[in-house]
């Protein structure tokens, strides 16, 4: 799990392994939410980087067959 430290600043760090792994950039657009006391940070993706993002996604078992159009 990685720890960042929050500066005196209110700057916070975003370590390389979470960089790395979820492939943010530098100056990339971040949203942050706030509920109940945890704080969520979601990468905000152009529609053109997530092209084919769910390409090969087994959709088997997350549904009831009823349920498709």
């Amino acid at each position: 799990m990685a720890e960042a430290t929050l500066s005196s600043k209110y700057q916070l760090v975003i370590p390389k392994e979470v960089r790395e792994e979820t492939g943010l950039k530098s100056g990339e657009r971040l949203v942050i939410l706030a509920k109940d006391g945890i704080i969520n940070i979601i990468p905000k993706h152009l529609l053109k980087r997530m092209k084919g993002f769910v390409k090969g996604i087994k959709l088997k078992g997350y549904r009831e067959d009823k349920d498709r159009l």
